[in-house]
């Protein structure tokens, strides 16, 4: 991938650029703090500050023209176990109204709107030292927003975004690789409302990640925000099979458990196509 194709560009939402920038920082959010700082600066221009409180992790980083929040998914990009317990084995009880200011802030997206347990967790950890530094540096120089990141991280990002805009903090665009469903139906549409154009949630058709945690339960109302940027010529290849073969499971009357563990090897046949460097061959072709 040139350097030339790896720029923010604010004048062409969804440009192929600015995927490849951003794919690039949610790489680079896995580093550790000090090869990550240099990694962000010299392959991508960026000064950049990790932010880490429990199990979650984001890069506040700008120049310049731009500032950039990109989040780290589970803690090794090489593999999905990190993903499992808070994608399917308690999924029954995942959505949620969230409590607290936060969820006041959540609440915003309109009466019903509930989120994935798990990721509001995971952003309440963070959220008090990140959205301060945030509006910092907001406030030192004004320039565009992007918030990005991979797996877990993406669907962190979108939360983020949210957050962030009823601080009245614009939000330039928000890209995602391989993330899963953060809420139902009523939060979703909300995000799509807001941020109508500035989503672009980038989905390899080969990746089980993104059909999670719906793909756990037979009937569940878990949802995707828009819009879906597809990459890669098969949307639902290597899954198909899994979904009948789970729903088919759970209709005979099996236990939940034993539906997880089947449906957990089924998608690790494909967990190679969550990788993020499959995405960033994807964007190269």
């Amino acid at each position: 991938m040139s350097i030339e194709r790896k720029a923010l560009k604010e004048d062409d939402p969804g440009h192929i650029s600015s995927a490849s920038f951003l794919c690039e920082a949610s790489a680079l959010a896995y580093l550790p703090e000090g090869p990550g700082k240099k990694a962000f600066q010299d392959l991508l221009g960026l000064d950049a500050t990790l932010f880490s409180v429990g199990n979650t992790q984001a890069w506040l980083c700008s120049n310049a023209d731009h500032i950039v929040i990109a989040f780290r998914g589970t803690e090794s990009p090489t593999s999905l176990d990190g993903l499992k317990d808070i994608l399917l084995t308690d999924a029954m009880n995942l959505l949620v109204v969230p409590e607290g200011r936060l969820g006041h802030d959540l609440a915003a997206a309109g009466v019903g709107a509930r989120f994935h347990k798990g990721f509001v967790d995971a952003i309440a950890d963070i959220w008090p030292s990140l959205s301060v530094a945030v509006e910092g540096e907001v406030k030192k120089q004004d320039r565009p927003l992007w918030i990005t990141g991979h797996s877990l991280g993406g669907a962190l990002a979108l939360l983020a975004a949210w957050l962030l805009k009823r601080k009245f903090i614009a939000i330039e665009e928000v890209s995602t690789f391989g993330a899963p469903m953060i809420g139902n139906q009523t939060a979703c549409l909300a995000f799509n409302r807001e941020f109508a154009g500035r989503i672009h949630r980038y989905v390899n058709g080969r990746d089980p990640v993104p059909k999670l945690p719906g793909l756990s339960l037979v009937a569940n109302e878990f949802v995707h925000v828009d819009r879906e940027r597809l990459l890669g010529p098969h949307p639902m290849t290597g899954l198909i099979d899994v979904v009948g073969g789970v729903a088919g499971k759970a209709a005979s009357g099996l236990l939940a458990g034993t539906l997880i563990d089947d449906a957990w090897k089924m998608i690790n046949a494909e967990v190679a196509t969550h990788f993020l460097d499959c995405y960033r061959d994807l964007l190269r072709g």
